[in-house]
């Protein structure tokens, strides 16, 4: 049985941590960047230095065109996919009133459309195999939204009821599909905010912290491990206890 893991969103904070996560898990590598070239450049040589086997692929995953090429290499070179982490997301601060129909329609292609363009070509070789394990990330904003977030928060809920739906559909193949709703993470995607309102956020969060995206990718690895067997079409907020 192949055992290789696809993560979108990968050259980014908590993606690279999950790819590395998973490497060191054993798990053969497949990782998905689009616009940051540094970050997948150092994935490459993070994962040269872990022995692992794996492959980059540069690819908007809100193509279904471009996210077909990538599967169907992957399962030429892999063997195919046994897990999938939806990873990638784009983020925006905005009020509702001012949001255009193009950042309307980039950021649902991107934060959800992705989902469905991977999982479309990810499940028929998992259910060919009675097994395999789907891991979305969402956000908390998906559970409680956000002002000045309101596409985002969106897509993020779409994100969610998309994972418990295909969870039960997909649960008589052996197939686990689960979300995790990150809080506040300590990456780029919130480095627009000044310290001063890093610091006012932090209070506000009961673990007095940011997460890191190691808390996130640990998470990951349960979920994609042995120990999570019976665990399906759930959703783990990792907020420091924030909602």
């Amino acid at each position: 049985m192949n055992n290789c893991a696809l993560i979108t969103g990968a050259s980014g904070g908590i993606g690279r941590a999950i790819a590395l996560r998973l490497a060191a898990d054993g798990f053969d590598i497949a990782a998905c960047w689009f616009s940051d070239e540094d970050g997948a450049k150092q994935l490459e040589k993070e994962l040269e230095k872990l022995g692992v086997k794996y492959r980059l692929y540069k690819a908007d995953v809100a193509d279904y065109g471009q996210i077909e090429k990538v599967f169907a290499d992957a399962e030429e070179y892999f063997g195919g996919i046994s897990v999938l982490v939806n990873n990638a997301g784009i983020a925006q601060q905005k009020l509702f009133t001012d949001i255009t129909e193009e950042e309307f329609d980039r950021i649902c292609a991107v934060n959800f459309k992705s989902v469905f363009n991977c999982c479309k070509f990810a499940v028929p070789h998992m259910v060919s195999r009675k097994s395999g394990k789907i891991i979305n990330i969402s956000s908390m904003w998906g559970v409680c939204g956000a002002s000045c977030e309101t596409v985002y928060s969106a897509t993020k809920a779409a994100v969610i009821g998309f994972t418990k739906a295909l969870a039960k559909e997909l649960a008589p193949s052996n197939i686990r599909v689960n979300c995790i709703a990150p809080g506040a993470i300590d990456t780029k995607m919130n480095s627009i905010l000044s310290d001063e309102d890093k610091s006012a956020f932090a209070e506000e969060i009961p673990m007095g912290r940011f997460g890191t995206p190691d808390e996130i990718a640990g998470t990951v690895s349960f979920l994609a491990g042995k120990d999570s067997s019976y665990i399906t079409a759930q959703v783990i907020t990792a907020d420091g206890g924030l909602i």
